[in-house]
């Protein structure tokens, strides 16, 4: 007999022996699939969960931040022989700009991991309406650039982004505290002399109660002039591609540019450890339902075993070999992990659409392309590691043995 036909035969037999065996068959098959909908489903809504806490987070911030490296007391050390006790305090930080910024902007574009870089002058004011005032912080931007990194203009909630010309972009709290709206003038003091009206022309909410109260988006060279930094920018902010990578890219723009680098994971400490834990969580749940896959089909593989000894030495004394036996039982496994995993990561995928159709969710849950191949596949090899014992136990019957079993 041929390989095609020695293999055709082994399906066949496979294929028997767990359609004569029907009713455990199909215990197993409804075990495994809801196994692989519990998994699929669970892996879907954290991955959703991920996603939308990371745009909700991450989209009103830049993944990393260059700043001028702080300043710190100078301390002459002590004469030889002498023991100096110093009393410092910390130097304070006042606001200072990026020398040679386009350089480093320059550099900073040429990095293959960096999606978007962005200068940016920022500083306090005092914005002002009539009697009403309240702190704020100019934001000094190139549009082009900054909206790479922050999408403002997918939060305005009215007018339009336009911040030239003595025009600017306020957030939502702002405007309700000094009574703004479109056209409306608002006045921006930067202290000594520095004054300048604008007219508001958009609004927006970020969500962020910090960032729609204070911010004030400006044309950069308006917000250069307030602030008394001509030609200067005070951060350069910055997107990369993974953003899980962002404290390790931030190391090393330290090194390559001098400048103080700051990343999400370092400023948002407590949003990182909340991803880690979702991400563990997902990890054991399918870690679990995947021991307990892997335990009913080699439950189900060994009573086969028992019960066709019989079959197994006939087929043996008949001249089959010991891997073909071996072959028989693993098709089995095979067979039971990327069936059950094909019906259950369907039933997963419609789950998921009924949820997203019809469930109160306040986001989108999510099933990536490869996560339903991907569960199968695991699935399908988990299969064939469970039929290892059944399947090694059945190879190594004696013909003559098994025949007389009853």
């Amino acid at each position: 007999m041929g390989l095609g036909g020695s293999l055709w035969l082994e399906w066949k037999i496979a294929l028997r022996f767990l359609l004569d065996n029907y009713l455990q068959t199909l215990l197993i098959l409804v075990g495994i699939t809801v196994g692989c909908v519990v998994i699929v489903f669970i892996t879907a809504l954290i991955t959703g969960l991920q996603s939308n806490v990371i745009v909700r987070t991450l989209g009103t911030q830049a993944h990393i931040r260059m700043l001028p490296p702080d300043e710190v007391n100078r301390v002459l050390p002590a004469p030889p022989g002498l023991l100096a006790l110093d009393l410092e305090n910390p130097r304070p930080q006042r606001l200072r700009s990026i020398g040679n910024w386009q350089e480093v902007r320059d550099v900073l574009d040429r990095q293959p991991d960096i999606l978007a870089v962005s200068p940016v002058v920022s500083g306090p004011a005092m914005g002002r309406r009539g009697v009403a005032r309240a702190s704020v912080a100019l934001v000094g931007i190139d549009p082009a650039r900054y909206l790479r990194v922050v999408p403002v203009t997918d939060d305005l909630i009215a007018g339009r982004f336009e911040i030239g010309a003595g025009h600017a972009v306020i957030g939502k709290e702002l405007a309700d505290d000094l009574g703004l709206e479109l056209g409306d003038k608002l006045r921006l003091d930067a202290g000594e002399g520095r004054e300048a009206i604008v007219d508001v022309t958009g609004i927006f909410e970020l969500g962020v109660r910090e960032l729609d109260a204070r911010h004030v988006y400006l044309d950069l060279k308006q917000a250069q002039t307030l602030l008394d930094l001509p030609g200067a920018v005070t951060v350069i902010d910055t997107t990369v591609a993974d953003i899980f990578a962002a404290e390790d890219i931030a190391v090393r723009l330290a090194r390559l540019t001098g400048l103080k680098a700051e990343s999400w994971m370092t400023t948002n400490g407590e949003l990182l450890n909340a991803l880690r834990s979702q991400a563990m969580t997902s990890q054991v749940i399918r870690l679990f339902v995947g021991l307990s896959v892997a335990f009913g089909i080699a439950s189900v593989l060994a009573v086969s075993v028992v019960q066709r000894t019989r079959e197994i030495g006939i087929l043996r004394a008949m001249g089959s070999s010991r891997g073909q036996i071996l072959r028989v039982f693993l098709l089995q496994g095979g067979l039971l992990g990327m069936l059950c995993s094909g019906i259950g990561g369907g039933l997963a995928w419609l789950l998921v659409e009924a949820f997203n159709h019809f469930g109160a969710w306040p986001f989108e849950i999510l099933v990536e392309p490869t996560l339903i191949p991907g569960a199968m596949a695991v699935a399908t090899l988990t299969g064939v590691l469970a039929a290892a014992v059944p399947a090694r136990r059945a190879a190594r019957y004696d013909p003559a043995v098994a025949i007389r079993y009853v």
